[in-house]
């Protein structure tokens, strides 16, 4: 069985263990395949974010011994559309919260992304992002 697909059409689809380990893969895997896709720049960057914290967020909340995650990405005319889903449907995301328990990961998405949101699954939750290959989104100090 094989865990990556890439294929032509612009889609991208990796399975992970639910560990700090996988999440890590799951940001390297895929700049590998925005690279492959000839994606550069700050809009490469904002993706490669988004993917590092949802994939962070569903091995640390979403985690279920025995379950993995799953990375899916597919590339628009002008975005890609990063999509995390884990085995958790009941932990959603909390975006704000306070220092000391984490959720500024997500604030990072929602300025990253122009939408991002949370969808129910049959077992766990999705949650998923549009992130735009333009500047239209970057963060400036």
């Amino acid at each position: 069985m094989k865990s990556e697909t890439s294929t032509p059409t612009g889609e991208f689809t990796l399975r992970l263990s639910a560990t700090r380990r996988g999440a890590r893969l799951a940001r390297l895997f895929a700049v590998h395949q925005l690279h492959d896709w000839g994606v550069t720049g700050l809009g490469a960057e904002a993706a490669e974010v988004v993917v590092a914290e949802l994939a962070g967020n569903a091995a640390l909340h979403g985690r279920v011994p025995g379950r993995d995650f799953e990375v899916r990405m597919w590339l628009g005319d002008d975005h890609v559309r990063i999509e995390v889903s884990d085995a958790r449907g009941e932990r959603r995301p909390q975006p704000g919260g306070k220092s000391d328990e984490g959720g500024y990961g997500l604030m990072l998405v929602a300025a990253l992304a122009t939408t991002w949101g949370v969808k129910d699954r049959c077992v766990g939750k999705t949650v998923w992002a549009t992130v735009p290959l333009s500047p239209q989104n970057t963060v400036v100090e």
